[in-house]
């Protein structure tokens, strides 16, 4: 489950929102052909590829650290020169991808464009539409916040969040959160259910982090957690991202088994007992099968 994550992979986050610009490429180098001077329909694909290439190289410049830009280091990081760093900054501008931030002496933050393809992205996906009135109902019944997660590369990314008004989680569980591999049942129900070989490449060169003295920091034992999981049905995690917090998730498949999106809550230790585990796991894994059932055509 999501927490305290003090690495939070923004480029991955950002690229996957940005992912969403890739269907209205050819709108994207009308946008930039002002920067060349070129008509987009008559300038060589390689020309095109190249300016949207600069594009993305400067919104794939924000992150968690960086969340206002300037002309001076766009220029630095695309090494131009600061007269075409800017131009790029004003293209940009012009079609809402970026906007001037105020009170920053020239600075830059994304855009309200950004934010219209993120919802778009996850539209796309199929599963928030699905998954939001499920996820609201299961909120009420559990009393405890509740994540659509999937995967993203070799992270878990958060789709969407639903809580009961007054026993929020105070941890990040934001739209747009990208959280580790190895740590807490958003991350062991996307994996657990995967072959083998599809695991391995997952973790191939991914570095298992610690986050507290029960996060997974070895293969081993993360794909004995993984077979764990897989014999109950659902998974269980108890303070591995965050001390006090437990975490109780079930897949989500879609109509030809395929694991598509995790569900999960996210809970205090105190609230959740073991008492408890076997009452709300049943009611996690009957809404993720609500949500799967209502993805079939």
């Amino acid at each position: 489950m999501a927490g305290s994550f003090p690495v939070r992979f923004s480029r991955v986050w950002t690229a996957w929102h940005i992912g969403a610009v890739r269907p209205h490429v050819f709108s994207m180098y009308s946008m930039l052909s002002c920067m060349t001077g070129q008509s987009a329909t008559s300038s060589t694909y390689r020309e095109r590829n190249s300016t949207a290439d600069r594009a993305l190289d400067i919104l794939l410049m924000f992150d968690d650290r960086r969340l206002v830009i300037t002309a001076a280091e766009v220029a630095a990081e695309l090494s131009v020169a600061r007269s075409t760093a800017y131009r790029y900054l004003q293209s940009l501008t012009g079609s809402r991808f970026v906007e001037e931030a105020d009170g920053t002496g020239g600075g830059y933050r994304l855009g309200p464009r950004v934010v219209e393809l993120a919802r778009l992205a996850r539209r796309g996906l199929g599963l928030s539409e699905v998954a939001r009135p499920v996820m609201k109902r299961l909120a009420d019944t559990v009393g405890e916040a509740v994540l659509l997660t999937r995967l993203g590369g070799s992270a878990v990314i958060c789709l969407e969040r639903e809580e009961t008004i007054g026993r929020a989680v105070r941890i990040t569980y934001e739209r747009g959160e990208v959280l580790p591999i190895n740590a807490g049942a958003s991350a062991l129900v996307l994996l657990a259910w995967m072959p083998e070989q599809q695991v391995d490449a997952i973790l191939s060169g991914t570095e298992l982090r610690r986050f507290t003295d029960e996060t997974i920091t070895t293969k081993r034992s993360l794909l004995a957690r993984l077979r764990e999981t897989r014999k109950q049905g659902y998974a269980l995690s108890r303070g591995e991202l965050d001390p006090d917090v437990v975490g109780i998730g079930a897949p989500i498949r879609n109509s030809d088994g395929d694991i598509v999106a995790g569900l999960s809550i996210a809970a205090l230790s105190a609230r959740v007992r073991d008492d408890r585990v076997a009452e709300v796991a049943a009611a996690v894994c009957a809404a993720a099968d609500e949500i799967g059932a209502g993805l079939h055509p």
